[in-house]
């Protein structure tokens, strides 16, 4: 992977397995940093750009979005090879239980989970890849290796249900927000310093708001870490800037915000801790909540009536 020129894209198996690692706890935050910065360490080279990385967390063979945070082993029995087919290597997290269950707790866990792989998956830059049904919980009940169903282990159910509706409401959020900010699908590579007229378009921050340094990109324990994005105006859209935190520990940290760079405060447009997303305005610390993303935008003076 890689080693295509430029006009290739690339399906990033690395993407997948580190953000599914990282949201079960096993990947640290220097791990994730690079995914979500597009993968440049791979692909950064001749030209090519960040949509070189085509960025997923599921597709046609192994475990859907769903079933990644329901089930730790396949269950490929209805296949008819004793459950020997399909890969073992899953990188999945069923959140305390295997398979379907009652539990709320788990449940909502669960959910947040989803929230949590959608959301890194458009929020990162590269072009992001949706395994159809994902957008509203499809699951296989386990099976990882359904190419041998036509029957309702591979087939997709348009009777949603609420959960499913649930799930395709925050799917259609985070399409929307990604649409809204070139922030989050510039076309290319932030964080460049070696092209003298590039901005200082990428700032990598502690929760603390300090810039990180080697040592914490080194430490294998992180688990949390923000974006500061801030891309200058082009001929097709405004400066657009916006704070990205991940918070990959079960527990919660405090976060001290930046000082805005367009002059205003910062507005939280989305936490997948919460059930419910409604814009609202951010003070000058949030908690972060164990396991979860959260989205602020910022806003120039002149925007904050807005």
């Amino acid at each position: 992977m890689g080693g295509f020129p430029p006009g290739w894209s690339e399906w990033n198996d690395k993407f997948r397995d580190t953000v599914r690692d990282f949201w079960r706890g096993e990947a640290s935050a220097g791990d994730m940093a690079r995914r979500v910065q597009g993968s440049g360490e791979i692909f950064d080279h001749q030209g090519r750009r960040p949509r070189a990385s085509v960025n997923f967390v599921a597709a046609h063979d192994g475990f859907t979005l769903d079933d990644l945070v329901t089930f730790n082993d396949k269950h490929n029995e209805a296949n008819g090879e004793d459950n020997k087919d399909g890969s073992d290597s899953n990188h999945s997290w069923n959140c305390g239980v295997e398979g379907p269950t009652d539990d709320p707790e788990v449940n909502a866990l669960r959910l947040r989970q989803i929230r949590n792989l959608l959301a890194s998956l458009f929020f990162s830059q590269g072009l992001p890849m949706l395994l159809a049904g994902d957008e509203f919980g499809r699951s296989q009940g386990g099976n990882n290796n359904a190419y041998c169903h036509d029957d309702k282990i591979g087939w997709l159910d348009w009777d949603l249900g609420e959960r499913g509706e649930t799930i395709l409401a925050f799917a259609k959020l985070v399409t929307g927000l990604r649409s809204q900010h070139p922030a989050l699908h510039h076309g290319r590579y932030l964080g460049r310093r070696d092209f003298p007229d590039n901005p200082r378009d990428l700032t990598w921050l502690t929760p603390d708001a300090k810039e990180m340094d080697a040592s914490i990109w080194e430490d294998a324990g992180a688990r949390a870490f923000c974006m500061l994005i801030d891309v200058p105006a082009d001929q097709d859209a405004p400066r657009d800037v916006v704070l990205l935190a991940f918070n990959g520990g079960a527990d919660g940290v405090e976060l001290t915000l930046p000082d805005s760079p367009l002059g205003a405060g910062w507005t939280r447009a989305l936490d997948t801790h919460l059930d419910a997303q409604v814009p609202e305005a951010a003070k000058a610390t949030y908690h972060l909540e164990g396991r979860s993303v959260v989205l602020f935008e910022a806003h120039a003076l002149t925007d904050r009536s807005s």
